[in-house]
Formats: structure tokens, sequence, C-alpha cells
């Protein structure tokens, strides 16, 4: 894994980190490809904001997966900040490789440079494979998540 490059997003990687959101069952339904308006405006938001990190991790110049962090200060937990991690998604040529636990660990290490005190991340109730990895790399299912679409 020594020719991984795990580096923030660029714009011209906005394509690909797309792609890998639609490739799934989920993202099929929810993604749209050939319309990237509205990803590159998402895009230049999280640019904007310091902290929000978005990552993709690069192996021969290709995009093999991305993650989303999100750093939020917060009161509770005796003012401790926290981060997010959010859409990990990782090529399917890629999968059982090992760069799903690069991913999480690049995201660990720099939540703990951010500050944080907790990571944590929500995974649809049907990846019950994400589950268990997520739960090999000591993440416990400790709360019970709710979305509302508005």
């Amino acid at each position: 894994m020594n020719d991984l490059e795990i580096r923030p997003a660029a714009p011209e990687d906005i394509p690909a980190i797309v792609a890998l959101l639609a490739d799934d069952p989920l993202g099929a339904r929810r993604e749209t490809p050939d319309d990237l308006a509205p990803y590159t405006e998402a895009f230049e938001r999280l640019a904007a904001d310091p902290n929000q990190h978005l990552v993709v991790a690069v192996r021969d110049q290709r995009v093999v997966g991305t993650l989303q962090l999100t750093v939020i200060p917060g009161l509770s937990r005796r003012g401790a900040t926290r981060s997010v991690i959010e859409a990990v998604r990782v090529h399917a040529e890629e999968r059982g490789s090992g760069l799903g636990t690069r991913l999480i660990t690049w995201a660990i290490d720099a939540s703990r440079s951010e500050g944080c005190h907790l990571v944590q991340l929500t995974s649809d109730v049907s990846r019950s494979d994400a589950h268990r990895f997520y739960e090999r790399l000591g993440f416990t299912a400790s709360h019970v998540g709710f979305k509302l679409s508005i």
C-alpha cells in the first residue's frame, strides 16, 4: 500500500468521487454522475469551510477511495470537539485490500490532530458488512440515528 496517497480532494476529482458515491445500491438511487453541477457547488462550500476535510485515496493517478471528515466544536462532553466521518467509499476493485482501514485510520489521526475527543459515524442499517468493518476498527454501535429529509 506504499503506492497509495491520501490527499485533499481537488475540483478535478469530483467526477471520480461522484462515481464512487454512485457505485452501490444506495448511491445508485440518490446520486447523478451525469450532472456534476450540484457536486461542484457543494465542493466549493466544503473547500471554503476549514472544518470540512474531503479527501481522496489515489493509486497510480486514479481515485480509488474517498471520505469526508467534519470537525464539530461542541459544549457537550465538557466542551469536547468531535468529528464525523461520512461518505466512505472504496472502489470495487480495491475492496478487501486494506484501503478502507487506511482511510479510517487517516480520519482518526486527523481527528486527533484537530483536538477531537470523539470520532463518530453513521452507516445505513442495510450495510451489515460495513458495520462489521467499523466494529473491527473499534467503533461501537452505541446510538440509534434518525434522519429527516427536508
